[in-house]
This record gives structure tokens, C-alpha cells and sequence, in this order.
């Protein structure tokens, strides 16, 4: 049975080009590039080749890229090292931010005696300006505001220059958890104020386990993980050399194809919309119809006797969908950011994720075995 994959906001499958060039790397550049032999020169001309990739796509310098094992430490140590080395004691955010920041600001709160302010969200999950700058405006407190670009689960776009111009007019540092759109999106640091910027690999079609954060220069901060002087003493640890060729090779491929690949996921995207809303009248679109990530769609379907079986279901009809972020899928709470946007309890929240691997016949597929498993019964209240 072939299988459909829509959860690609989860994970992205690896390009076959990625996966050829980090063979290669794992056959013959086996050096460390910590060395100062051939093998370890090679290694290292190889890891700043793809430095010099990542920070030509945002527009940064290479001195301002390092190279992380992910989203999650990206932003742990964009948060914690503004703390800890640039005398923040103040951070705005928002609570439909990843768990990664929301759990780090806790720590933060806890064991530091940061202050912590929320600002406010509309039903979109769209970050109220407005009240930000409010906040930015009522304390004379060092403040990081820490602002992701995309919510991971709905979908909804921030407007991270607008973002940005406001806590250049407030001094405020500014971060954002970028995770879910770089190499989805054009981002370019010269044109937004920006101090803190994310990326993961997995997110575009590259290896898991390996990304990068992007500090801007004028921030100096200490290491996050300490060790010897790799990434000029700012990350200890031995580089995951292959990895990181892998990354930049998929975030090159991924930038190079932007416009084709965008425009064949945001056809997939309004058709399973305009499909599902034929088969369910009653479902809620969560995320902002105007602002929002083109390769998710977040559905939230009304009560059924087979909701909480849903996701199941469908995996076991050879479909991979999930709940919301893959970092909380064992989590019985349920979604973070579907309750804070006021969605029913009662419905069932749904995230599909596209990439360009997807056809309009797994669409097709998909909703028709949705059909099928939520016919209507005596509890199903679409007509």
C-alpha cells in the first residue's frame, strides 16, 4: 500500500540531491575539521562552503551563522544567552509559541528572576501589535521580544518587520523562531531588525538532527554548550560535518525552486480546503486566511463518535497526518495554541502539512477516506 505524507511540518523527507551529497561527505571527507592535517582542511573548507550557503539565503554574514543540532537549541540559546550575557531581564512572548521557548522562558522565570509578559493574540493566532507595543512601552527593563515567524500548528504568519521596527524603536532585542519558514520563505536579516534567528534542516528537506542559528554581530554573547573552540568558540563539540553539507544543500536546492515548489503546495493547500469544506460544512479553519503558511492547513472537525481515534485511522488507512506540533504528540492536554485561540473543545483539530512531493490524488484520497471514517451517526453534526 502506498502511503500518503502529510505531516511535513513535522518532518520533511531528505532530496535525493541532499542525500547524495552527504554520502559523499560520510565516504570521503572523514576528517575533523578541528584538524589541521589535509583530511581535517577539507573537512573544514567543506563545512565554511556551507556556512557561506545559509548565510547568503537570510542575507547575514557568515560570522554571524553558527551551526546547531536544531531548532530547539537555536532557540534555547538565543534565549538563555541573552539572559545570561546581555543582561536581559524581561521577555515578551506569546502563549502559542513552540513549547522550546514557552518551557525555556519558564526556566528562564524560575531560576532567574526574569519577568515575563504575554502578549495578546487574536483568533487567528496573530500577535496583537498594538498591545506589544503597550508592553514594550510600560517597563524601562531590558526586554528580549521572542516572536516566531509561523506558528508550527495553524499555520498563521507573523509580521516579523513590523516586529522588528517596533523593538528597534523601544530597544528591545528581538527574536524569532523562524523554524517552519526558512527555505519557505525569502527572509532577509538586513531588511528586518532582528538579533535571533532559527533553522532547522528537517523543515526543508534536509537531515534531521542539524541546524543553525543566525546572532547578529553586534550581540555578543558567550557559548550555550561548552567545550573546545569549534564554531569559533561559540558551540563546542564536533561538527556533524555530512549533516551540515546536507543542509545547505537542501536549503539551496529549496531557494533555487522557491517559486515553483510554493505555487504547486498553495494549489494543494486551497484545494483540500474548498474539497473538505464540501464534504464538512461545519469545520473550522484554524490560522489566518490572509496570513498564513502555505504549507499548512489546520481543520478542526465537529464532534463524531471516531474522533479520538482519528489520527490512527487514518495511519492505519496509509495516511500520516497529526494533531499539531510533533514535539507534544504524546501529550493528553491537547494543543496549546488551539485552545489559547478559543476553537471548541469538542472539536477535533486536525494539522495537514504539504511539501511538493504531494499530488492532488493523494488530496483526493485523503478526503475521501475522511468521508468515510466520519459518515455521519447519530453524534455527527455536519449535515
Amino acid at each position: 500500500m502506498k502511503r500518503i505524507y502529510l505531516d511535513n511540518a513535522a518532518t520533511t523527507a531528505i532530496r535525493p540531491e541532499v542525500t547524495e551529497v552527504m554520502m559523499d561527505c560520510i565516504k570521503n571527507i572523514y576528517g575533523n575539521p578541528s584538524s589541521l592535517h589535509t583530511e581535517g582542511r577539507q573537512a573544514r573548507a567543506l563545512l565554511e562552503r556551507a556556512r557561506k550557503v545559509i548565510a547568503s539565503s537570510i542575507g547575514a554574514s557568515i560570522g554571524e551563522i553558527f551551526f546547531t543540532s536544531g531548532g530547539t537549541e537555536s532557540n534555547n540559546m538565543a534565549l538563555k544567552c541573552a539572559v545570561r550575557d546581555l543582561g536581559v531581564n524581561r521577555i515578551i512572548t506569546s502563549k502559542v509559541e513552540h513549547h522550546c521557548v514557552l518551557h525555556s522562558v519558564d526556566t528562564l522565570k524560575a531560576f532567574n528572576n526574569v519577568d515575563v509578559d504575554y502578549v495578546n493574540v487574536d483568533a487567528h493566532g496573530r500577535a496583537d501589535l498594538n498591545h506589544l507595543r503597550s508592553l514594550l512601552g510600560s517597563s524601562d527593563k531590558k526586554t528580549l521580544v521572542s516572536l516566531m515567524h509561523a506558528n508550527n500548528e495553524i499555520g498563521t504568519l507573523n509580521d516579523i518587520a513590523t516586529i522588528g521596527e517596533i523593538c528597534k524603536e523601544h530597544k528591545a532585542l528581538f527574536h524569532s523562531d523562524t523554524v517552519q519558514t526558512i527555505g519557505h520563505y525569502p527572509i532577509n536579516v538586513n531588511a528586518v531588525n532582528i538579533n535571533f534567528l532559527s533553522g532547522a534542516a528537517h523543515k526543508f528537506h534536509g537531515p534531521k538532527g542539524v541546524g543553525f542559528i543566525y546572532i547578529k554581530n553586534t550581540n555578543i554573547i558567550k557559548p550555550f554548550i561548552d567545550g573546545g573552540a569549534q564554531e569559533r568558540n561559540m558551540r563546542g563539540g564536533t561538527e556533524n560535518v555530512s549533516s551540515i553539507a546536507g543542509m545547505a544543500e537542501a536549503l539551496k536546492i529549496g531557494l533555487e525552486n522557491l517559486e515553483e515548489e510554493t505555487r504547486h503546495i498553495t494549489d494543494l493547500k486551497n484545494y483540500m480546503e474548498k474539497k473538505l469544506k464540501g464534504i464538512f460544512p461545519d469545520i473550522i479553519i484554524n490560522g489566518c486566511p490572509e496570513d498564513s503558511l502555505y504549507t499548512v492547513l489546520n481543520v478542526s472537525f465537529p464532534p463524531h463518535e471516531k474522533s479520538e481515534m482519528l489520527l490512527m485511522l487514518l495511519d492505519i488507512s496509509g495516511i500520516s497526518i497529526s494533531g499539531g506540533s510533533a514535539c507534544s504528540s504524546g501529550s493528553e492536554k491537547g494543543s496549546h495554541v488551539i485552545q489559547e485561540i478559543g476553537t471548541p473543545t469538542d472539536y477535533k483539530s486536525i494539522r495537514f502539512s504539504f511539501s511538493h512531493y504531494n499530488t492532488l490524488s493523494d488530496i483526493d484520497e485523503t478526503c475521501s477516506t475522511l468521508g468515510s471514517i466520519l459518515s455521519p451517526s447519530s453524534n455527527l453534526k455536519t449535515a
